[in-house]
């Protein structure tokens, strides 16, 4: 296969932006190569210049290459990726249904204390359904940890903000009174 090499030695600096471009063939045709195509040059340039030697062109032999030509955007999702795809959708579903029961069950707990806290009668045995409440929401909250819903700190935080809120309904109402920072 023929090719083209290109030499400028003596290019004046006006030529500094020159763009080549492939036109039809002037050079003979031989019967086991391929036509070396002519250039032209798309700037304005004088052609006196390209005859004084400044440009010179010589063909070459380059040994037969084999390209494979491949699709830049494929139209189809290979297999892996489409069942990667069909499991991130159920874990998505799987984890937005735990989340939702984890909100649940803490809401629960939450309004139960603060209606445990408004009520000025209560009394200590009506914090035992709302600690069975709250165990459930440990419960629920350990579970999705363990199966990687949630992050083990984000449960540490969720179960102290229960815990918290019964505790200061606790000494709200007198039921348990905390320990002096001195003592300690």
């Amino acid at each position: 296969m023929a090719a083209a090499s290109f030499s400028c030695f003596a290019l004046p600096s006006k030529f500094g932006n020159l763009s080549l471009n492939a036109s039809s063939s002037c050079l003979p045709v031989s019967s086991s190569s391929l036509a070396l195509k002519s250039l032209s040059f798309s700037s304005n340039i004088s052609v006196s210049a390209f005859s004084n030697g400044c440009l010179s062109m010589s063909g070459a032999q380059r040994p037969l290459r084999y390209s494979v030509v491949c699709e830049a955007a494929p139209q189809k999702k290979a297999d892996s990726a489409a069942k990667r795809a069909r499991q991130a959708e159920k874990r998505r579903t799987y984890n937005k249904a735990r989340k939702s029961e984890i909100r649940t069950r803490m809401k629960k707990a939450m309004e139960a204390l603060d209606d445990l806290k408004k009520k000025p009668e209560a009394q200590s045995e009506e914090v035992l359904p709302i600690e069975k409440l709250i165990a459930e929401a440990y419960s629920v909250i350990d579970k999705a940890v363990k199966v990687g819903t949630l992050h083990r700190n984000t449960a540490a935080h969720r179960k102290s903000r229960l815990a918290r809120r019964k505790k200061a309904v606790e000494i709200h109402h007198g039921w348990y009174t905390p320990a002096s920072p001195a003592a300690a």
